[in-house]
């Protein structure tokens, strides 16, 4: 590790959210180690081992020491979009991550923004603001025909459960995607901001690469699936998967846990 490098620990949950910023840490080229911890097995709660890195107990999170700081006090950010943007802000490689900014003789002036630029700015929060959101409920709502649930109300909890997504999250999550396939088809690139790879890529991996799994249970799709129905969006995914970064991100998980799965 060389000497003006920080120390970045990224403390990793199993079936979390974190495997994306090793994506991003590996983008940006960083040295960086990673202490495991695995939800428990029965509640899928948080052991509470991360509470003593933030009071949340949740996950990712990452410690930062700078180079010649205190060890024992590193700096301790949570927030996949705080994090995210504190990194590219502070490491050299993150410059390459963010589109440029002003048009030329703009800068500095309101309206001055590239359109590349105010896209990556609007998707580093839209990720976990407008997008997640659905799909964490959509999770939440099916536990509602889990086993977990006592046989006896099973029936009637599933129905409560089939009605909610039926009327609530299957229409928004449409109206999502529906909305990313035209951003992609007037993006001027392969990605959602133009023609390079952005953080904000990187932070939307999680919930289109986990969720392409589950779209097409929560109800009916023109063509008979997502994927025909919203292709940009289906081409972008596999295009975040066939990324160096994120291949080697999921080689880090299977080293370290054995195995990688992109699931909610």
């Amino acid at each position: 590790m060389a000497s003006d490098s920080p120390k970045i620990t990224l403390y990793w949950l199993n079936h979390s959210r974190s495997q994306r910023i090793i994506w991003l840490l590996e983008e940006l080229k960083v040295p960086y180690e990673i202490e495991v911890f695995h939800r428990d097995k029965e509640t899928l709660l948080a052991p509470k081992e991360l509470e003593k890195i933030h009071p949340l107990g949740k996950s990712p999170v990452i410690g930062i020491v700078p180079a010649g700081g205190d060890a024992s006090k590193p700096i301790i950010l949570a927030e996949s979009g705080f994090m995210t943007q504190y990194l590219v802000d502070h490491v050299p490689e993150g410059k390459k991550l963010v589109p440029k900014q002003w048009k030329d003789g703009k800068e500095g002036t309101i309206g001055g923004e590239t359109e590349e630029w105010l896209r990556y700015g609007y998707y580093m929060h839209y990720a976990e603001g407008s997008f997640m959101p659905y799909l964490v409920f959509a999770l939440v709502t099916s536990r509602l025909k889990s086993p977990q649930v006592p046989f006896l109300v099973r029936p009637i909890t599933s129905i409560i459960a089939n009605r909610i997504i039926a009327m609530f999250v299957y229409p928004n999550v449409k109206r999502h995607l529906a909305f990313l396939n035209d951003q992609l088809e007037t993006s001027s690139g392969k990605y959602l901001c133009g023609e390079s790879l952005t953080a904000a890529d990187i932070l939307m991996s999680f919930p289109l690469i986990a969720g392409s799994g589950r779209f097409n249970e929560l109800g009916h799709f023109e063509g008979g699936s997502w994927e025909k129905a919203y292709p940009r969006v289906a081409e972008y995914v596999k295009l975040l998967e066939a990324e160096d970064g994120y291949k080697r991100s999921v080689e880090k998980i299977e080293a370290i846990d054995g195995k990688f799965e992109a699931s909610l």
